[in-house]
């Protein structure tokens, strides 16, 4: 049995935790909150107790695993103990502020045989496999450009709210753009960054506090990839796009947490029975079929031989039912470790270094446009 104890109430540990208690021989110890009121209605929705500082975590023989859900700026301070105590750590994005203070936490989780790692669960996605294993067999042949678009919601974030205040949250990069660096690694391998930029909101009560729009541009081999993250927007817009180009096409992938991917490509009929086998269900449509002399075609001064010009599209479970599966296979990942230090996790602690390290030096080196 896996005793689990949350630091932080808030709403997304609220999410979390019913995911992680699906797990067979896991059970809820309790919460700590620096709210009281928070802590009371979580442990009126969850059981468990009501701790009062990290000490009385860090003390109980019982807890084994700690899940934090605090604003990032108390990542790093509540990992390091729950780390010096022998507990295991599960810690949302991003690890901490600065890199040093990931180097620490990774060197103390291995001096004291703990798990360490950093919610970082895109690569759990069946749609992140897909797109690497078209890029690993190069279905759609060479990689050539890409972009991340991030119109995403200020509609909660308060004027106050912590996210605006780079001494709590990081910044953009930090607090949000390591996703997808992760995401982006996973795929490519080590990324170079080229450029990157912080924007900020004119007229606005946070224009002297932080940038709400950044801009970064990462070299991956001989291609490069735009991010773009901006936080202007009404709930009701909200809305993300992976836009992967090819030489023989294009993949699209849709939301943050991606459950629809659209392929627009020219294909051989080898090459449109391969992508058929690996995702369903897989809505095609023929847009042209190819014959005799039709079929040669060239691109970057190379001919390949084309069948078909299809759109492909696969529609998965909601966005939230999403959410959760990968919420709950990173989980299980780690508990395997846990159970077997020699089990290869997908996302491990190195994931949660290489993330923040693109995410800090683009926020360092970043132009500010004001």
């Amino acid at each position: 049995m896996k005793s689990i104890a949350v630091i932080g109430a808030g709403n997304f540990a609220s999410f979390a935790l019913p995911i992680m208690l699906e797990h067979d021989h896991t059970a809820f110890a309790g919460i700590l909150d620096s709210e009281p009121e928070k802590a009371r209605a979580f442990q009126s929705e969850f059981g468990g107790r009501i701790f009062s500082n990290v000490q009385d975590v860090t003390k109980d023989e019982g807890v084994d695993l700690v899940y934090i859900a605090t604003p990032p700026w108390l990542h790093y301070p509540y990992a390091k103990e729950c780390l010096l105590a022998g507990k295991h750590v599960i810690c949302e994005k991003p690890a901490a502020l600065h890199l040093e203070e990931v180097r620490d936490l990774i060197r103390i989780a291995k001096e004291t045989n703990s798990l360490y790692v950093v919610n970082l669960m895109q690569r759990y996605n069946p749609l992140f496999q897909v797109v690497k294993k078209i890029m690993e067999e190069k279905l759609l042949g060479s990689f050539l450009h890409g972009f991340f678009e991030n119109y995403a919601s200020d509609e909660f974030l308060t004027p106050t709210h912590w996210f605006w205040e780079e001494e709590k949250s990081g910044g953009i990069f930090i607090e949000h753009a390591v996703h997808f660096f992760d995401l982006f690694e996973g795929w490519l391998g080590k990324g170079k960054l080229i450029s990157a930029l912080e924007m900020k909101r004119h007229h606005s009560p946070i224009y002297d506090k932080a940038a709400d729009r950044v801009q970064a541009v990462v070299q991956y081999g001989d291609a490069i990839v735009n991010f773009y993250h901006g936080f202007d927007q009404p709930k009701k817009l909200d809305r993300q796009e992976i836009r992967l180009v090819f030489e023989k096409g294009n993949i699209n992938l849709y939301e943050w947490v991606p459950n629809k991917m659209k392929i627009e490509a020219i294909l051989s009929k080898e090459d449109l029975a391969t992508l058929e086998s690996l995702i369903a269900p897989l809505e095609i449509t023929v847009k042209e079929s190819y014959h005799g002399d039709e079929k040669k075609s060239t691109g970057r001064f190379k001919v390949s031989s084309t069948d078909f010009k299809v759109e492909m599209v696969h529609q998965a479970r909601s966005k939230m039912d999403t959410y959760r599966r990968l919420v709950a296979d990173l989980f299980a990942d780690q508990l395997k470790w846990i159970a077997d230090p020699k089990h290869e996790r997908i996302i491990t602690e190195e994931n949660a270094f290489s993330s923040l390290q693109m995410a800090v030096e683009a926020h360092q080196s970043a132009e500010i446009i004001a």
